[in-house]
């Protein structure tokens, strides 16, 4: 029985993704890789973060989500996730708009453009268990993909 895990998404199956893995037997996080090259802009008010594609999709168990996070290291080069975290429900997993595809946002504070090249790690994954309260009564549905959750 599958329990979590990361899967291809179909539009980068063929271009030689790797799935996400952990360096060290006591890592919390998943390395993941870009998808494609990318180049983020230097920050000036008003630039919309940049998404990095990873071609990945992950599940994990109804009372599961994972997040996004950037790396240690993303700081000291200017990298910094544009949600500072970001927090994906084991719903989003094959919805209906993008396959469950998740990708990175990141802003660039340092004083040129970065480019990220496809394999570069750009982050990590952490998959976590969450609580609920006594009085909760949620039964929405998902409807789509990034951003759907008040639509």
């Amino acid at each position: 029985m599958r329990e979590r895990g990361f899967e291809i998404v179909e539009e980068y199956k063929d271009k030689g993704i790797n799935l996400p893995v952990r360096k060290t037997k006591h890592s919390a996080g998943y390395d993941v890789e870009a998808a494609e090259d990318v180049v983020i802009p230097a920050y000036k008010f008003g630039t919309k973060p940049t998404l990095i594609p990873t071609g990945l999709k992950a599940y994990c168990k109804e009372d599961e989500y994972y997040v996004l996070v950037n790396r240690s290291s993303g700081p000291k080069k200017g990298f910094v996730m544009a949600n500072s975290i970001g927090i994906i429900d084991s719903d989003y997993y094959n919805n209906e708009s993008n396959e469950g595809h998740f990708y990175f946002q990141y802003f660039n504070f340092s004083d040129h453009d970065l480019e990220v090249k496809k394999g570069d790690i750009i982050g990590q994954v952490i998959f976590q268990k969450y609580l609920i309260t006594d009085d909760d009564n949620a039964s929405g549905v998902r409807t789509g993909g990034f951003g759907s959750t008040n639509k």
